[in-house]
């Protein structure tokens, strides 16, 4: 059977490679008319740090931003741009508390709510017209453009480029045979690669291995990271069992389910698309099976963004709880810091 789903799966990257073919021509003429200055690119006089990815899906910007938020928050007010996934609204928004998931975006909600007044969070389709709104706005020393390696519209003072390591970018094929919006040269255009969602105990030689292949495409600095999940935030009741249903709405959710089952009794697993949002029919599936089960509901922080009153009422008795996350580096990590510090440290000088 497996070896069926190998074969069927290497069939259709086949018969979509010449649609592939058609999509790089389409990227590779809008990266050249911006390399060549036809398409506008603006800098600022400020740090504009961005993080993105060659590809589609999760390969961990958020837990990046919030990496970049506890480091350079020291050094001055640090504001977050994204483009709002998922939300119902339009145009350019800074965060306040009447903001919600539907408002803001559950990632940019996320920021708001973990950090407070520490950050500035605004949201905007267009980047380069939603810079100058937020600096009229507020002050800030710095922004962090989540998700924007591809809006070339702004060009960043310093640029991460994310990979997943069990979907790396130079392993991965142009849309629609494969997973990447540009071509895998075009990685050529970030100060370092970060190899994200690694195993903690991922070995030196195994490292080597992966920055020849990055070395293939960009001479810039490779950094491995990890997640690192923390101990469960109680959304509703309290943990009295170990016993558990996962809940998640993310990308790949593979890696959260073994998490829980790591720690946890896992009962059952419910896997809805990446920025879900939740409806109450779902909320109440979920809380029938729980209840069931004998078990709480266990989620991620993002989609406990999405959870609004009305939906967390629906819980009643039944316990529900996040596991929040923070990245870490497994080796070099003050290395990787002391790069972001220097580029932020030009615009003082």
């Amino acid at each position: 059977m497996k070896v069926n789903c190998i074969f069927a799966t290497m069939i259709l990257k086949v018969l979509l490679f010449p649609f592939a073919v058609l999509y790089n021509l389409v990227t590779a003429f809008r990266n050249k008319l911006f390399d060549l200055g036809y398409k506008p690119s603006i800098s600022f006089d400020l740090p504009v740090i961005g993080v993105g990815n060659l590809s589609v899906g999760g390969t961990g910007k958020t837990p990046m931003i919030e990496y970049l938020i506890r480091l350079l928050s020291p050094t001055g007010k640090v504001a977050t741009l994204s483009r709002g996934y998922g939300r119902q609204t339009k145009g350019f928004r800074v965060a306040t508390q009447s903001d919600t998931a539907e408002t803001l975006g559950d990632e940019p909600l996320q920021f708001f709510r973990k950090f407070g007044n520490e950050v500035m969070v605004a949201v905007g389709e267009e980047r380069a017209l939603a810079i100058p709104l937020m600096l009229q706005e507020e002050e800030a020393s710095c922004i962090l453009l989540d998700d924007a390696y591809q809006h070339r519209q702004v060009r960043p003072s310093f640029q991460i480029l994310l990979s997943d390591i069990s979907r790396p970018f130079y392993h991965d094929h142009l849309l629609p045979a494969g997973r990447l919006r540009e071509a895998r040269k075009n990685a050529s255009r970030a100060d370092v690669v970060v190899m994200t969602k690694c195993d903690p105990n991922m070995g030196f030689d195994e490292r080597s291995r992966v920055k020849a292949l990055v070395s293939q495409y960009t001479d810039k600095p490779v950094f491995f990271s990890f997640v690192e999940y923390g101990s469960p935030v109680l959304l509703r009741g309290a943990l009295v069992s170990e016993r558990i249903i996962g809940c998640s709405g993310i990308a790949h959710p593979g890696a959260f389910e073994n998490y829980l089952q790591s720690k946890f009794v896992l009962s059952r697993s419910f896997r809805f698309g990446d920025h879900h949002n939740f409806t109450s029919d779902e909320i109440k599936e979920v809380v029938q099976v729980a209840k069931s089960a004998d078990a709480a509901v266990m989620m991620t922080e993002k989609d406990a963004m999405r959870l609004t009153p009305d939906l967390l009422e629906i819980f009643g008795e039944v316990s529900a709880a996040y596991i929040p996350i923070q990245m870490k580096f497994l080796e070099n990590g003050a290395e990787f810091d002391q790069l972001i510090l220097q580029s932020v440290n030009k615009f003082k000088n």
